[in-house]
């Protein structure tokens, strides 16, 4: 069985201040042998949204993967008090199986409950139970990525949402339920932080990071 591969739980570490449970001080990143990221200190505390924003090449899918554990850095420190929780821009699901059957893969793996009705909670968060049971390779490109994004729904309430596009492949109704799990997870005290060229969250007026771009 093939699992998710672009969205894990990674490390819980304590934070490196009080206020902070996301704190990012100083990072700098390298993509191949050019620095994409230098000196940048961010922070986030339980209830925000943020948007990272920038041009093609900034660095925001690569800032969102050193987050998650998924890449070096090349200088400076990340924190996290809460689970990290990372959806990339592909869905990484096994397309020989049901996305029931992903859904409790990536669940198993994490450490988080299995049970049929948590993963049918899971399903219904996103309304993808209609076809939660057919194999994925049949599935359309909006159909998986709302299987991928569903996954959210089995991560613990105070976790870090780190989302790549997460908008890739929705239509608006879609786009609309995203937009409402994103909030009521800010509401409960989790965090996100979304690299995304649409609207994102608006109604929650979510805070933006700028990426400027390729340093040289």
């Amino acid at each position: 069985m093939t699992i998710n591969n672009h969205t894990k739980t990674t490390r819980k570490t304590a934070p490196s201040t009080a206020d902070n449970l996301l704190h990012i001080n100083q990072l700098s990143v390298l993509r191949g042998m050019v620095l994409v990221i230098r000196n940048l200190s961010h922070q986030q505390n339980a209830g925000d949204i943020c948007c990272l924003t920038g041009p093609n090449g900034a660095g925001k899918s690569t800032l969102l993967r050193t987050i998650a554990g998924r890449l070096p850095a090349a200088a400076g420190d990340i924190s996290c008090a809460v689970p990290i929780i990372y959806v990339g821009h592909t869905d990484g699901l096994s397309g020989a199986i049901s996305g029931r059957k992903n859904l409790a893969g990536w669940a198993k793996i994490n450490g988080f409950s299995t049970t049929e009705t948590a993963i049918d909670t899971a399903l219904s968060s996103f309304a993808t139970k209609r076809f939660a049971d057919l194999p994925v390779r049949v599935l359309s490109r909006g159909q998986r990525r709302r299987l991928a994004i569903a996954r959210l729904a089995l991560a613990p309430a105070d976790s870090l949402w780190l989302l790549d596009e997460p908008n890739a492949g929705l239509d608006q109704a879609s786009s609309r339920i995203l937009d409402d799990i994103v909030q009521k997870h800010a509401t409960a005290g989790g965090m996100v932080l979304a690299a995304t060229h649409l609207d994102f969250a608006a109604a929650a007026k979510p805070r933006s990071l700028h990426l400027p771009g390729l340093v040289t």
